[in-house]
């Protein structure tokens, strides 16, 4: 989120997030048809936008890389002990506190918001082969994602960049002048919790991914 809000703030917004699909229902039937290997028309999903991040963009990047010639990549690293840590206390637990309500719901029917928590469930089972409370095969999988970016991604097009290293690298990449801000740092662990408890009614966590 916090790369989200900074790349609007550079100019190359609407940036596309999950948060998108809460917005726009509909657009989980193009995702959907992505999952299934069916064509999507990626110009008409992102004709309003400038840029994409997060889930579900992220897994199809191979795809939007051919899609948009131009574009270019980037790759945000992290800690993988403490990328865990927040998932784990964040997205993960969100789902597991909101799985007893999902499955009346998984027949692709229903409000934005279902539809994202229903995208993300897809996550936990697919790319983290149902194993995501396994925090050695979790970050067995983000790492394994982020060598594969590396290793396809031509190097001309890609940024490996961490957040903390703010506006520089980032500007510099894509050619834009660092604004005349403070770079943005939104999403902490404590925040997103209180925003789904005061948004979606959901209550504090009561556990977290070992």
């Amino acid at each position: 989120m916090s790369l989200k809000i900074a790349l609007e703030q550079l100019g190359l917004g609407p940036c596309y997030h999950m948060t998108e699909i809460v917005k726009n229902p509909s657009h989980a039937r193009l995702w959907r048809a992505a999952d299934a290997g069916k064509p999507v028309d990626w110009a008409g999903l992102f004709n309003r936008y400038r840029a994409c991040v997060d889930w579900p963009a992220c897994h199809y990047y191979r795809e939007l890389m051919d899609a948009f010639a131009g574009a270019k990549v980037i790759l945000t690293l992290r800690d993988p002990q403490r990328w865990y840590d927040s998932v784990a206390n964040t997205l993960y637990s969100l789902k597991t506190a909101t799985d007893a309500n999902m499955s009346a719901r998984l027949d692709g029917v229903g409000s934005g918001r279902d539809q994202a928590a229903i995208y993300e469930n897809r996550i936990w089972k697919e790319t983290f082969s149902g194993k995501f409370e396994e925090r050695r095969h979790a970050i067995e999988v983000f790492e394994r994602h982020n060598a594969e970016v590396m290793k396809y991604v031509p190097a001309e097009r890609l940024l490996v960049y961490q957040v903390r290293d703010g506006w520089r690298p980032l500007c510099g990449f894509l050619g834009v002048a660092p604004p005349d801000l403070p770079f943005p740092h939104v999403n902490s662990t404590q925040s997103f919790r209180d925003y789904n408890r005061a948004q979606l009614g959901m209550p504090h966590a009561r556990r977290s991914a070992r």
